[in-house]
This record gives structure tokens, C-alpha cells and sequence, in this order.
């Protein structure tokens, strides 16, 4: 009985240690996310309310981008893939301020909301986010069911809107804009519980390892993932709430 109590108490003890670990895990997580959420407001602010700034990446009165402008636009996608295939390479203070980088970039390639909506509208529309981001996040990591199925559907509804995006460059087809805006929100919004779940499910599969090196570098990885899905799920929400200047 007394053996059967001692491997019941370092069970117990072991499953409370995860447990502390993966509540300082997603703490960090959310916190890497966090700063890069505001790192990417205060560059898209600082360049979108500079008229001299927003002029070199956009057009000063159709808004659309100039050859800088298409670059800073695409290079954030490029330092995805380049994020994804160093990481390896790369230690978690490396990793951490490549994704730093990464967040003011993409601030960059957005700063031209300021000039296409209010001040007030961008406001609104990044609280509404927040909240909603907040409640769906709260939805992944606390469900008991399974979302990994989900994966796959809404990988492929992602690709499917990036493509629709890229053929609607050249169409303006003002339906099939409200239909990549639609879905947009929806295929981000199961992302952000998908993404959840799977950086809660992650960590509890590797704890027993206890790698440091490993803890680090899957924080700043499910910090990008968080910080793609609030970042995009703000985007298609200002289309559909932001008031235009």
C-alpha cells in the first residue's frame, strides 16, 4: 500500500509540475505575442500618420503600393518561410528577436490603414479583436475535444483566400472581396482555438524532456502563430467595421 501511495504522490507531484510548466509556457507565449502585437501598432502608426513616411511605401492618393510598398508587403511572408526552415539554426534569443523583426515589418506593410480609416474605427475594431481573440483562445485551451482535425480544413480554406486575394488584385470583383472577408474571419477565427490547442498539446507531449533550448524556441514559434492569427483577424474585421477617411 505504502509503494502504491509513493508512486501516487510522484505522480501527482509530476503532474503538478507540468502543470506550473505549461501555465509559465503559454504565459510566455502570450507575452512574446503581446510585444510583438504592439511592436507592429507603433511602426504601422508611426509610418501610417507620416504623410512623408506612408508616400514612399503608397501611392499619397490611391493608397496603392509602390514598388517599396509590394516589397514590404511581400517580405514579411518571406521571413516566414526563412523563420520556419532557420529555426533550427537558430537559438531562442535568436528566434525571439528574429520574430521582433519580423512584427515591425509587417507593421510596415500595414501602416497604410492609418491613412484609409479613422483613427477611431482602428481603435474599435483592434478592441473587438482583442476581445474575440481572448474568448476563442480561451475556447482552445480549455476544450476537452480534439481540434487537430480542424487543421487540415482550415490550412486549406487559408490557401484558398490567398489565392482568391491574389486573383482579386486583378478582377476588383467587389463580391468576391465580401467573400474573402467573410471567410477570412471565420477560418481565422478556428485558428486561433486550432493553434491553441495545438501549442497546449505540444507542450505536454515534450515536458517530460524538459529542454530548455526547446521550451524557448516553441514559445517564440507559438507566439508567431498567435500573433498571425490576431494580426489577420484584425485586418478582415477593419474591412467589415472600419470607417474609411
Amino acid at each position: 500500500m505504502a509503494d502504491y501511495r509513493t508512486i501516487n504522490a510522484g505522480v501527482g507531484a509530476r503532474s503538478a509540475e507540468i502543470d506550473a510548466g505549461l501555465r509559465a509556457h503559454m504565459n510566455k507565449v502570450y507575452g512574446t505575442m503581446s510585444i510583438g502585437v504592439l511592436l507592429t501598432a507603433l511602426v504601422a502608426w508611426a509610418v501610417g500618420s507620416n504623410d512623408a513616411l506612408l508616400s514612399i511605401f503608397n501611392d499619397p492618393i490611391t493608397l496603392r503600393p509602390t514598388i517599396l510598398g509590394w516589397i514590404a508587403m511581400f517580405a514579411p511572408l518571406g521571413m516566414v518561410f526563412a523563420f520556419g526552415a532557420a529555426i533550427n539554426r537558430l537559438s531562442a534569443a535568436g528566434a525571439q528577436l528574429f520574430f521582433y523583426a519580423f512584427a515591425a515589418l509587417f507593421g510596415l506593410s500595414i501602416s497604410y490603414i492609418f491613412a484609409a480609416f479613422t483613427g477611431v474605427s482602428i481603435a474599435q475594431t483592434f478592441l473587438v479583436t482583442a476581445i474575440s481573440f481572448a474568448g476563442l483562445s480561451l475556447v482552445g485551451y480549455t476544450t476537452k475535444k480534439d481540434l487537430s482535425g480542424m487543421g487540415a480544413f482550415l490550412t486549406m480554406g487559408l490557401i484558398g483566400i490567398i489565392v482568391a486575394s491574389i486573383v482579386n488584385l486583378f478582377l476588383h470583383s467587389g463580391m468576391l472581396y465580401f467573400a474573402i472577408n467573410v471567410f477570412g474571419v471565420l477560418i481565422f477565427a478556428g485558428l486561433t482555438a486550432w493553434d491553441t490547442q495545438k501549442i497546449k498539446t505540444d507542450y505536454i507531449a515534450h515536458a517530460h524532456a524538459m529542454d530548455e533550448e526547446w521550451l524557448g524556441k516553441s514559445a517564440v514559434m507559438g507566439a508567431l502563430s498567435l500573433y498571425l492569427d490576431f494580426i489577420n483577424l484584425f485586418m478582415f474585421l477593419l474591412r467589415f467595421l472600419g470607417n474609411r477617411e
